[in-house]
């Protein structure tokens, strides 16, 4: 058994364990492995292991892969997702490239998203990132802004609205971590008595998944405790 085959089924256990500690399904948190950096051949070893949904924060790089599985690979199909902060000029490869885009913050992204995606592709998943922190550094909205922006995006074509993404600042204190991602989910829930399509909640690394699952996340972003330490 490879080391990145091991990890992921140590993952996927950690999530079933914490899952069933709240009283929630594992079933209801999705995996998505986070693979910036790592070459192919690492990400041939996660799928070999039944992993088939991954994360890209560098376009190019990003595009790159999915164009090499898209020649390479021939079994499961590969989900994409773009969980990297989008620049406008770059935002044209995300729409003709990816499945889903996690990192939409201002309405002119969406828009360039919504014109840019190809007719032929179904509609491009898109999650609106907030800034639950209110860290200068970080991308992302306000939760004062959100329901605008919710309502712009959720009338556009060829985007489809799925919900919302957070990356909270570095915190030890699991009380501390489970008061900001519980403050996320109430902000999704009640986004989601509105657009009832809504049904992802993107929020959880490798340092801070208990809480973020106990909290109500629906995606957890791991990278680390699959592939390693990036290089």
């Amino acid at each position: 058994m490879s080391t990145i085959e091991q990890n992921l089924q140590d993952v996927r256990a950690r999530i079933a364990a914490i899952s069933r500690n709240c009283a929630r399904s594992p079933e209801e948190v999705t995996l998505l492995a986070v693979s910036k950096t790592k070459p192919v051949t690492a990400i041939e070893e996660a799928i070999a292991a039944g992993q088939y949904a991954f994360g890209e924060n560098y376009v190019q790089e990003g595009v790159d892969k999915i164009h090499y599985f898209a020649d390479k690979h021939q079994g499961h199909p590969l989900e994409w997702h773009f969980i990297g902060p989008l620049q406008s000029n770059k935002s044209r490869l995300v729409a003709e490239n990816f499945a889903w885009c996690h990192t939409v913050d201002r309405l002119k992204i969406a828009q360039r998203l919504s014109v840019q995606r190809p007719a032929e592709m179904p509609d491009l998943n898109i999650l609106i990132q907030v800034n639950i922190s209110d860290e200068q550094s970080k991308s992302g909205i306000t939760l004062a802004e959100l329901p605008a922006l919710a309502a712009n995006i959720s009338e556009l074509p060829k985007v489809n609205l799925r919900g919302l993404m957070a990356i909270p600042a570095p915190e030890t204190d699991y009380q501390k971590q489970l008061a900001v991602f519980e403050q996320m989910h109430q902000a999704f829930l009640t986004l989601k008595a509105q657009y009832p399509q809504m049904d992802t909640l993107s929020m959880g690394m490798t340092d801070d998944m208990p809480a973020a699952i106990a909290a109500g996340s629906t995606l957890v972003r791991i990278g680390t405790a699959i592939f390693g330490a990036r290089a």
